[in-house]
């Protein structure tokens, strides 16, 4: 009955045992570390000057913000009175509430998607009065050129032409570059969940390329995507277009026929119908013309309606505006960091090289 008891104190005492080595090792080796603070000074000296110099040479980096609001474009209301009356010719209102492929946050991915970051870095763009590529601005400040010299012997590299031509080298730069944009320059969000605003942030080393890039990547991705949701209204409306116009093309040419045929016997003889058939039959071709390109004018108008709504209201609130925002590591900062990081890296080596050295003796 007494053994649980022993039993306890036993493993208290070994308990305060463990702990009280533990503390003693830690004050031990605290106390041999007061002995080399001449060294450990020296190493976190060094350490924070080797930050400062970093902190001198260590270009600042520039972030150009956009934000916008976008509002999805709907086709139901009013235009379901006009549901049946489209759906006889063919025409698709869209009036179902199917979702679309850009819908939700989808447009969020598409701005970091190659294709939108491709378009943009081959988009032609001034900075400084000069005309030039996004993406030969990007290889100048960065000094990409001079790396690849060394590396690939690529001592000169063009990307003007039709991308669908592009080399394997060509193609293999642009994916690159789109990459690294997704991993470190480019962050597209919703700052609310609950609101439609989207902001969109490109940070570089050059402030121009930065404003330039990001003006360019929103205007890109809003056209693409205001093209994208209204494709189908927009072909619809094309089609009933050219079909009005043709349409209206015939009815002129019937209502010539008429003019012709009467002229023809001006003064026909009222006993003689047969003199009366040519126009009578022009005419029929009129009024048949004249309904069918009604009609068409009709569900034309209602099309024009459908694209109308359906187009989403993508509005502008923000540009960068020159100062850009610039991010730049303080050489105070860069001091204590270096040499804090300076003097637990040499506290660590002396204590697991004396460490090491009781173990070898």
């Amino acid at each position: 009955m007494q053994e649980k008891p022993v039993s306890a104190n036993m493993a208290a005492q070994e308990k305060e045992i463990s702990l009280r080595e533990i503390f003693t090792t830690v004050r031990t080796e605290f106390n041999y570390l007061k002995t080399k603070w001449l060294l450990i000074g020296a190493v976190g000296l060094l350490c924070g000057l080797a930050g400062l110099a970093y902190a001198y040479f260590k270009k600042p980096v520039y972030t150009a913000v956009s934000t916008f609001v976008l509002q999805e474009g709907g086709s139901g209301g009013g235009l379901s009175q006009y549901a049946g009356l489209a759906s006889l010719a063919g025409i698709d209102l869209g009036g179902n509430g199917a979702g679309g492929i850009f819908e939700g946050d989808n447009i969020l991915m598409l701005y970091k998607s190659r294709l939108m970051i491709e378009k943009t870095l081959l988009s032609e763009v001034v900075i400084d009065g000069k005309k030039q590529q996004l993406i030969d601005r990007y290889i100048a400040s960065n000094n990409l050129l001079e790396n690849w010299k060394e590396k690939d012997g690529i001592s000169s590299i063009s990307f003007s032409g039709d991308p669908k031509k592009f080399t394997r080298k060509q193609d293999s730069i642009i994916t690159d570059i789109a990459d690294n944009f997704n991993k470190e320059l480019l962050n597209v969000a919703k700052p609310d969940k609950k609101l439609t605003i989207i902001k969109v942030e490109v940070t570089s080393k050059d402030e121009l390329f930065s404003k330039a890039f990001n003006t360019t990547l929103v205007e890109t991705v809003n056209n693409f995507y205001t093209q994208t949701k209204t494709k189908k209204s927009a072909q619809n409306v094309a089609v009933l277009q050219r079909q009005a116009d043709s349409v209206k093309n015939v009815l002129g040419y019937a209502i010539s026929g008429v003019a012709s045929a009467i002229d023809a016997a001006p003064n026909a003889n009222p006993a003689l119908t047969s003199l009366r058939v040519p126009s009578q039959k022009r005419q029929i071709d009129v009024q048949a013309s004249s309904a069918i390109y009604g009609e068409i004018v009709k569900n034309l108008e209602i099309s024009k309606i459908s694209l109308r709504q359906e187009t989403p209201l993508i509005q502008v609130i923000d540009e960068p505006v020159l100062p850009l925002a610039k991010t730049k590591l303080g050489k105070l900062k860069a001091i204590i960091i270096g040499g804090l990081l300076g003097v637990v890296i040499i506290s660590a080596w002396i204590v697991f090289r004396r460490i090491i050295n009781r173990i070898m003796a």
